[in-house]
């Protein structure tokens, strides 16, 4: 420890604690502008400008470390009238057009000249005026505002991990630009524009729109992936204008493209509005909400009735709260009596969690994300974390540049996170299984001592070579190697993975020996962690809630199956459009031969054409409730604007629908709901807030039998369909700000197929499975490995989905020119 004085009080704080930070320990607040608690410290402003006895010139107290014995003063004359110089000075190249600059009433420049008394302007100089970036998407920049505080640059660097702007030129002609000079080229989180103290970074989106004060601000929790990131809705006239999330949050204030940016599909043309039945003439027409929900409760009953309750079927949605998913499932199971529940997390994420509790007792993840910030050691395994869980990879990026965590990477292609890897482990598709060996061969080979209970699965792998298996997951030895002594004996491990993994063939195999990973790594110890990621918002909380099928009853594969064969007459679908999903061509085939489809949702979608009711339904930002993160943090949102036209939340909606059918009232509000769940379910409220309960952790861990791999595909050509990280789902394709920098599908290939197939940059490629086809634009790109085909998820255009089988998310494919 380091002890000082500051303006007179004793301080007492670790060696590499600067000078402001100790002041705050003390409650001195030192005045700072280029400052920025997340990021390093740059010193540029010079406004924490302090003195320091026996120093003959003023240290700045951001980036000045303390020493021992040293005294300081913070607030003097002296230093009063040398900080209003310094915002004098700054003002003498700054354009006074606070007027029409959006930072207007948010600008740190304007509060600290307040602050600090800079009220008028003894100098002057002849303005040079540089060019504004019109050119670049979703954000402007106009470098005549620009203070070169490098904010924004510090935190493209060391948070998000972009290295998009950099300090360029010198001198009087130094800006914050493009390396290149061309435009922006980067993933838009806008992070950077959210640190600006001032108005030379800005969003389009924003521009104009208002001044801060006169927006309604509702605190939230973003509705994208399942990282949980707090939020802000500025709302105004009935419409979410911007969405912003402050540095005091869990999420450090930071968000990706989709939350920030995403809140456009709000405003999506293609959203529902008003209920509708199917007239006599087979086409859906619009009618009120008593006709909608009579309509479907009585079709229901004919159903239940004739062929039993078994004859329904419902698929949730991890988009809608807490509340919803519990009532939908009350509603199914408990009034109309059917066990048929299912959603998307049944093609991996379900069956992954299920694994999860049955290894170690928990449920979504064995601890909060935060904890990856600490980490030693990372293993993210089969994940784009980028794409899945932005926020989960500044948290890894973090780890890694501040922390000197050790990553390790394993992934089919190349993603983001290998310019932050100790190790990239690029494996052949479909070798998982082996790669995870491999690792547990290295680890135990390094020196990492033997957990109680995995003498079985050590005599296993002591009868293969690390050589064979990194043979057959097409990595060198070595590398695998190397990659086990960087995790041997670190006592803060995380291991991450991902659709990869969970949407893989023989997925129960590799999560299941991913467990076994974990705990030969200390992955399941105190201070490490075990974190599967599912890519959509409240999969965790949809599973706790219910959704998902009862004992003997059908699941997703099965509920198709019995729509084929008849025995299903009825299906609602809320929240999810059944087309969508893999083997789409056949979705809407069982669709057709559905005596009652009921689909509630905020969007038309390719389920409609067959519904008989429609039910408009609220988006996050239109209702209140809960979501539950992917580590189990049980946050409430708050609504901020109304639903369009005549939606309504999916509570009020299934309510309504539970009262008609039963003749029993249901209470329809979040807070009726959530007071009823917590009988039922791990969720508790206490003091306003509300919290999951934790599990029981398992003491003991029972180790899986090393697992045959499936015949590798080498040789053929397969398509991995994944998320990117401009979108989330297929609610960002409704964006018009995520559209403008991602605007359609494509599908990516490496350049020696693309050379052997006569295929070109930009040309068209039509993709055939067993499923069917997919036709878009090609991507040549060394990001994939030779036979190995990529295309996102998102793009209802493309249907990358239409080409998949089951719950894999990867395919044997044909490739032609289209």
């Amino acid at each position: 420890m380091v002890s000082l004085t500051i303006d007179g009080k004793s301080v007492q704080v670790e060696k590499g604690t600067t000078i402001l930070e100790a002041a705050a320990t003390v409650g001195i607040k030192i005045p700072t502008l280029c400052w920025l608690k997340k990021v390093s410290p740059t010193g540029a402003c010079r406004v924490c400008a302090v003195e320091v006895e026996g120093v003959d010139r003023t240290m700045t107290a951001c980036n000045t470390p303390v020493k021992e014995g040293i005294k300081v003063t913070t607030d003097t004359p002296a230093l009063k009238e040398a900080r209003k110089k310094i915002m004098e000075l700054m003002l003498v190249n700054h354009p006074l057009d606070c007027p029409v600059c959006d930072a207007g009433g948010e600008c740190d420049l304007q509060d600290s000249c307040y602050g600090l008394g800079a009220t008028r302007q003894e100098y002057s100089a002849v303005l040079e005026r540089r060019p504004i970036r019109y050119d670049w998407p979703i954000l402007e920049s106009d470098p005549n505002r620009c203070i070169l505080c490098e904010k924004c640059v510090k935190v493209d660097h060391e948070v998000v991990g972009c290295n998009a702007i950099e300090v360029v030129d010198r001198g009087e002609a130094t800006i914050i630009d493009t390396v290149d000079g061309k435009p922006l080229n980067c993933e838009f989180c806008g992070n950077c524009a959210a640190v600006c103290p001032t108005g030379a970074l800005i969003t389009k989106s924003f521009k104009f729109k208002g001044r801060p004060w006169s927006f309604a601000r509702v605190q939230s929790v973003c509705n994208f992936c399942g990282s949980g990131c707090q939020i802000e809705y500025h709302a105004k006239e009935g419409r979410v204008m911007r969405v912003t999330s402050d540095d005091a949050t869990f999420n450090d204030g930071n968000l990706c493209i989709n939350g920030r940016f995403g809140y456009s599909y709000l405003e999506s043309p293609e959203r529902l509005t008003t209920p509708m039945v199917k007239d006599g003439s087979g086409k859906l027409a619009i009618c009120d909400w008593k006709t909608a929900i009579s309509t479907a409760a009585g079709k229901l009953k004919e159903i239940v009735s004739r062929d039993g309750a078994a004859a329904v079927a419902g698929l949730g949605s991890p988009r809608v709260t807490n509340e919803e998913s519990f009532l939908f499932q009350k509603f199914l199971k408990g009034a109309v009596g059917t066990g048929n529940v299912d959603s998307e997390a049944g093609l991996g994420f379900a069956q992954a969690q299920a694994l999860m509790a049955e290894k170690f007792g928990f449920t979504g993840t064995s601890a909060t994300i935060d904890t990856i910030d600490k980490a030693q050691a990372i293993i993210v395994f089969g994940t784009d974390l980028n794409a899945e869980a932005t926020n989960v990879e500044y948290r890894v990026i973090k780890a890694a540049t501040k922390n000197d965590a050790k990553l390790i990477l394993a992934n089919m292609r190349d993603v983001k996170l290998k310019k932050f890897a100790n190790k990239n482990l690029k494996y052949l598709p479909g070798s998982e299984l082996s790669l995870i060996y491999a690792l547990m061969k290295a680890i135990l080979e390094s020196g990492a001592p033997l957990p109680a209970g995995a003498e079985a699965l050590k005599a296993d792998l002591d009868a293969v070579t690390l050589t064979d298996l990194a043979a057959q997951c097409g990595i060198p030895a070595d590398s695998i190697a190397q990659a086990g002594k960087l995790i041997a004996g670190k006592e803060r491990v995380a291991l991450i993975f991902g659709s990869d993994v969970i949407r893989s063939q023989q997925a129960a195999a590799k999560v299941a020996a991913l467990a076994d990973l974990a705990v030969i790594a200390g992955a399941n110890r105190e201070n490490g962690g075990v974190f599967p990621l599912d890519p959509k918002n409240n999969t965790v909380g949809l599973l706790d809630m219910g959704v998902a099928p009862a004992a003997s009853a059908q699941g997703l594969w099965g509920i198709v199956e019995g729509i084929e064969k008849g025995s299903i007459k009825a299906l609602y679908l809320m929240g999810c459009d059944l087309a969508g999903f893999p083997e789409s061509a056949r979705m809407k085939k069982a669709l057709a031969k559905l005596e009652l489809l009921i689909v509630q949702d905020i969007f038309h979608n390719d389920s409609l054409p067959f519904a008989d009711v429609v039910f408009p339904a609220a988006a996050a930002a239109e209702k209140s409730g809960t979501f539950t993160s992917s580590d189990n943090r049980v946050q409430p949102l708050a609504k901020s604007i109304n639903a369009p036209g005549d939606a309504r939340d999916d509570a009020a909606i299934l309510a309504d629908l539970y009262t008609a059918y039963t003749g029993t009232t249901q209470k329809g509000s979040h807070w009726a709901i959530f007071c009823e769940l917590e009988d039922a379910t791990p969720y508790k409220e206490s003091n306003g807030s509300y919290r999951k309960a934790a599990p029981a952790v398992k003491s003991a861990h029972a180790f899986a039998p090393v697992a045959k791999a499936a015949a590798s595909a080498q040789g053929k050509l397969q398509l991995l369909v994944g998320a990117i990280g401009f979108h989330n789902g297929t609610s960002t394709t409704r964006s018009e700000n995520n559209l403008s920098v991602s605007p359609a599908g494509y599908i990516e290939l490496h350049h020696t197929d693309a050379v052997s197939l006569g295929i070109k940059d930009g040309g068209q490629v039509k993709l055939s499975s067993a499923a069917g086809s997919v036709t878009g634009t090609a991507k040549v790109s060394d990001k994939v490995q030779p036979g190995l085909l990529f295309a996102p998820v998102h793009f209802r255009d493309l249907n990358a989905n239409g080409a998949l089988l089951g719950n894999s998310n990867i395919v044997e494919v044909k490739v032609e020119k289209a």
